[in-house]
């Protein structure tokens, strides 16, 4: 039986417990510098502990455990750092967004003990303009022994009167960046690790080509997870796991995507942390999140 329940005691986030053990740890009000694009962002462990995020590495310290970014967003930058510019590389520019959290509608467990946060958030431009509103919603659940599942959906509206690009920095020119979109850091335990698809060991070379699912194992073996396109099982991935450990479907990777004024786009993503054979639920437990997400999706949007 779960015993999965929400601690809101600390200022600013929403711890998920089961038990004595810390499985989610989302910090909605972050205290980041401007240039680092601060949005909310979540944390993960294991059952037994084992930290599978990254916060702040000295790489990039713009990466957030678990969190949604767009590098190149029109003229504005919701991922954090220098901006790529086509025939200059990377510039720092005075663009850098932030995703301001506004409420939640609702943080509920159900009798499943299935924990849901229905959240509303507005991305902020580097003036002060909101550029989007998002509905985002989380939920978190056991799933299979050691493992336990969490889903994030974002349904974004273009709140601007003007068509959205949502871009990376390939679609810049800068080749095998096309990173965007739900990304998750590992922490340093997952560089080096062992990365699959559902055709086996695939390693880096699954940067920038579509699957329907991703997992990672760190070196030590102590844990792993599996990612899922919710959205579009049939986009491209950002991938990285010799240079550091980083996974996420990445929509825009090779072109841009264009939201035109009150239009909403959504993406979609579930993951699965684990041990290091986490990547065995992909197509039984990682499915059943897909189709539901799914679901969710063929139903009429409610944006903020």
């Amino acid at each position: 039986m779960s015993t999965m329940f929400v601690d809101d005691s600390a200022p600013g986030r929403l711890i998920v417990r089961d038990g004595a053990s810390v499985l989610l740890d989302c910090v909605y009000a972050p205290t980041d510098a401007a240039i680092e694009s601060p949005r909310p962002y979540a944390l993960l462990r294991t059952r037994d502990g084992v930290d599978v995020t990254s916060h702040r590495p000295a790489d990039h310290v713009w990466h957030k455990g678990l969190s949604l970014a767009i590098a190149n967003l029109g003229d504005h930058n919701f991922w954090g750092g220098p901006t790529y510019v086509s025939g200059r590389g990377y510039v720092q520019l005075p663009n850098n967004g932030a995703q301001v959290h506004r409420a939640f509608r609702a943080i509920t467990t159900d009798a499943a003990g299935v924990v849901c946060i229905d959240e509303e958030l507005d991305w902020v431009a580097a003036s002060g303009a909101v550029v989007l509103t998002e509905r985002r919603t989380l939920t978190v659940r056991d799933s299979h022994d050691d493992a336990w599942a969490l889903t994030w959906r974002s349904a974004l509206r273009n709140a601007t009167r003007d068509a959205l690009a949502f871009g990376s920095p390939t679609t810049q020119g800068r080749p095998d960046a096309g990173y965007g979109g739900i990304f998750w850091r590992g922490p340093a335990a997952f560089t080096g690790g062992e990365l699959v698809s559902p055709h086996g060991v695939i390693g880096d070379a699954a940067c920038g080509e579509p699957a329907s699912w991703l997992a990672l194992t760190a070196r030590d073996r102590s844990a792993g997870i599996v990612m899922l396109d919710a959205a579009d099982p049939g986009a491209p991935w950002f991938a990285r796991s010799a240079e550091y450990a980083g996974l996420g479907p990445a929509p825009f990777f090779h072109h841009e995507r264009a939201l035109a004024p009150g239009d909403t786009m959504v993406l979609a993503a579930a993951a699965i942390v684990g041990g290091p054979d986490a990547a065995r639920l992909a197509d039984t437990v990682g499915a059943a999140l897909v189709a539901e997400l799914r679901a969710a999706s063929a139903e009429p949007e409610e944006t903020p």
